[in-house]
């Protein structure tokens, strides 16, 4: 039999040396068979001689002996057991003939010898769950093997894969419960005493787009004649015709009894099935598989998430307290979709890749973005369905915690029913899938950050219902130290709220951006909603704040007023006077509120999902988000938001939160303006101007650069412009900004190339070159170009606000 391994006709030797207690030289713990070879092998190794078994075991690498380096007439084989890390000793296995290890019989060698690392490992994990961990990790000598090496040996085969036609040895068969007269050589023979339920597995491997030469393992079971129900395990590599296409796949297949569930996890996983059941939606299968792992498992924490593109999207987190979760994962997890690239979790991507349950034990090195959300040890889960990985779970031990191959079976199992309930919720609520997707690419995934503030968002879809709502909130950050807040709700939930609200956020942004008044910015996007010709109107409140002045400038189109967060701990409900909702009246009006902030204010927008409900009078909401604004510890802006969510669990509405603590400004800009003239010499006393004042304000090492640049910006401005010019210079701690606004909304753009008989085009050039950064914005009725540059630490003395110069 090509494929035979380690065949009953008792023509080979198969033993394992293991470290012994002591001395640590390798001994003998087991031996089979033996029939017709001269074995004489010795029953200890020194581990630092040269002896085959030596060097397998200090290298890591398989030796291959013929008869003129081993025992006469025969040939011998000496294997590793375990990695570099944890090598648990070596196998040795003795064949006659001179030449009996060809290429595929080493390959099913090595595979074979992997299977006895894993049953071993299996063994060693039961000691020390017997003994309560009080034992070391890898037992020594002898108790290695457990039940014996007879018990752990399985058979080989080698599978065709263009016809078929497999090639098993007798030991294969005996496993299957088939007897060897009785095998057609078929392949289906075999995969019809396989469980229904794992064939899928079995023939994902010999896809060809899931064909590789390394080694793949997979657990299985099958239903004997008698039916008996037998976990076996599979390792296999696949091998390559001559023109590189796959030809035939190598495997060994092994007794895998110390996978059968215990009759605990055979209820947690029943329990887990009928809980499925009855799931309708993404987030409640994610909230019933973290239920069902965590308390069985003793777990710390379990998070379930989404595979969308390259992109895991977390829909449970399990405890639901921030504080129990690393500040990468809690930092925006209030949203229920808080989102990571696969590719900045490579931990997560290389088991999705190899769709097999990872275990990382204590102390393993991860990245940043699993740190602390397992000291104790890691499980990660893939989630399979329909042939490929729809998701992951993730179960981490504060305390260390040792898996055993029980668990394993248990983590298997669970992957499987929850990837299956995962695909079967999408069927269910494709329609809201799609809106939620829609609403996530439309609100912000990042708020900016400020100077002399801090803003943080919280939205909640809601609960009752398959569609999306229309809150959104967003931060604009405008020119002059001025800060947009916006929070607003379309009217209905549905796909085309969701569109709506995209389109109104966009909107308010442009015209923010623009450098409109809040009035207007508010003005113009009524005009536009009413212009779509849709019967969906929205409330909105924009605030335009000065954060180097504290001064706030309100505007309300139908929403709720905004809350205040005094230094002292009070609070208010603003009354700021108010407009219609937008998309109703097109020339309605949006009266200003003006308001200044005290530096420790906290500004609290809401929509009123928060506030009001079928249960809940808009009067007890609003007291209600007031009495939580003021219990609230406005040192974490993110936790006040979190504490105006709330914990309800049953939402009617969508609710969407944006918070700002106003800080003040430490040390406010230094401004001076200049408007220029267009005459003969308009640069030069844009340059005059220039010195004078960074003179004055001590910025001396970095004025050569800084007469260069505005003399190029000015320059074009003038040249490529027509209207006003203004010169606008900005001391910033470190950064002096140096920003031309001219009456054209055309934004410059920068040459290709510029060869040396170009004679345009150099300046923008030299403007990047000189810059720490640079850009052009648009603004009401043409537009800005600036420039940046970092200037070397100083002190600056006597530099007061510089008077306007016209």
């Amino acid at each position: 039999m090509t494929a035979r391994v380690l065949g009953s006709s008792g023509a080979e030797l198969t033993a394992v040396y293991v470290p012994a207690e002591g001395d640590g030289d390798l001994q003998l713990a087991e031996a089979v068979g033996g029939s017709g070879v001269p074995s004489g092998l010795p029953v200890r190794y020194a581990r630092s001689g040269d002896s085959p078994v030596a060097t397998a075991f200090r290298t890591g690498l398989p030796q291959w002996l013929g008869p003129d380096e081993g025992a006469a007439n025969a040939s011998v084989g000496v294997l590793p057991l375990g990695d570099d890390t944890d090598r648990l000793g070596c196998l040795v296995v003795v064949d006659k003939g001179a030449d009996a290890f060809g290429a595929d019989r080493r390959s099913l060698l090595e595979l074979h010898a992997d299977q006895v690392t894993t049953g071993l490992e299996a063994v060693a994990a039961r000691v020390i769950g017997r003994a309560g961990g009080a034992v070391e990790r890898r037992p020594q000598g002898r108790a290695l093997l457990g039940p014996g090496l007879d018990a752990l040996r399985g058979g080989a085969f080698i599978l065709g894969l263009g016809t078929g036609r497999m090639d098993a040895d007798a030991q294969v068969l005996e496993l299957f419960g088939i007897a060897p007269q009785e095998f057609d050589g078929r392949v289906e023979t075999l995969l019809a005493r396989t469980v229904p339920d794992d064939v899928p597995a079995l023939m994902a491997m010999v896809e060809p787009d899931r064909v590789s030469a390394a080694s793949q393992l997979l657990s299985f079971r099958i239903r004997r004649p008698n039916g008996e129900l037998r976990w076996l395990s599979l390792r296999c590599r696949v091998r390559a015709a001559a023109d590189g296409t796959p030809d035939r796949m190598l495997g060994v297949v092994a007794d895998a009894a110390y996978l059968r569930p215990t009759a605990d996890e055979v209820a947690i996983v029943q329990r887990l099935s009928a809980s499925l059941a009855g799931t309708t939606t993404t987030r409640d299968v994610s909230r019933v598989v973290a239920a069902a792992l965590r308390a069985p498992l003793g777990a710390a924490r379990v998070a379930v998430a989404e595979l969308e593109a390259d992109r895991f999207v977390v829909t449970d987190l399990d405890p639901p307290d921030p504080d129990a979760w690393p500040s990468a994962w809690r930092s925006e997890w209030r949203s229920e979709w808080p989102d990571a690239s696969c590719h900045q979790l490579p931990t997560l991507e290389a088991a999705l890749r190899a769709g097999q349950v990872a275990l990382w034990p204590p102390g393993a090195p991860l990245e940043p973005g699993l740190e602390g959300v397992a000291p104790g040890g890691l499980a990660v889960l893939p989630l399979p369905a329909d042939g490929r990985m729809v998701g992951v779970c993730l179960v981490g031990w504060d305390e260390e915690h040792r898996f055993g191959p029980e668990e394993r079976s248990l983590l298997t199992a669970t992957a499987a029913l929850a990837g299956q309930a995962l695909v079967r919720a999408h069927a269910l609520d494709a329609r809201h899938e799609l809106t939620t997707m829609l609403q996530r690419s439309l609100l912000p995934r990042k708020l900016p950050k400020l100077a002399g503030g801090v803003a943080a968002a919280r939205y909640l879809p809601a609960t009752v219902g398959l569609d999306v709502g229309g809150d959104w909130y967003d931060v604009i950050p405008l020119s002059d130290g001025h800060v947009a807040l916006v929070i607003g709700d379309v009217q209905g939930h549905s796909a085309g709220a969701a569109t709506i609200m995209g389109q109104m956020r966009t909107a308010i942004r442009a015209y923010a951006v623009e450098g409109h008044p809040p009035d207007v910015v508010v003005a113009h996007t009524n005009r536009l909603l009413v212009g779509m010709e849709t019967d969906l109107f929205a409330t909105c409140c924009y605030v335009d704040l000065d954060m180097e002045e504290g001064i706030a400038w309100f505007v309300r189109a139908g929403h709720l007023p905004p809350l205040l967060r005094y230094p002292d701990g009070s609070t208010e409900e603003m009354r700021v006077e108010g407009g219609p909702p937008l998309g109703v009246i097109a020339d309605g009006e949006f009266p200003l509120t003006e308001v200044g902030l005290a530096p420790g204010t906290v500004l609290a927008l809401l929509t009123d999902g928060l506030a009001e409900s079928a249960s809940l009078r808009l009067e007890d909401g609003l007291r209600k988000a007031r009495e939580a604004l003021g219990a609230a510890d406005p040192a974490d802006a993110g936790r006040v938001a979190e504490e105006l969510i709330g914990s309800a669990k049953r939402r009617d509405d969508d609710v969407a939160v944006l918070v700002l603590r106003y800080d003040g400004m430490r040390s406010r800009p230094t401004r001076a303006r200049w408007t220029v003239w267009r005459l003969p010499d308009a640069v030069m006393h844009a340059r005059r101007f220039t010195a004078r004042t960074l003179r004055t304000w001590r910025v001396t090492e970095e004025l050569d650069v800084a007469l260069l640049v505005v003399s190029e910006l000015v320059t074009n401005a003038i040249a490529h412009t027509q209207g006003e010019v203004r010169l606008d210079l900005t001391l910033a701690g470190d950064r002096l900004r140096i920003a031309v606004n001219d009456a054209s909304p055309r934004t410059p753009v920068k040459p290709v190339s510029v060869d040396w008989e170009s004679t345009g085009g150099r300046g923008l050039l030299l403007v990047e070159a000189m810059s720490a950064s640079w850009g052009s914005v648009p603004l009401s009725g043409g537009k800005q170009v600036w420039s940046e540059l970092a200037l070397s630490p100083r002190e600056r003395l006597g530099c007061g606000d510089a008077e306007e110069v016209r």
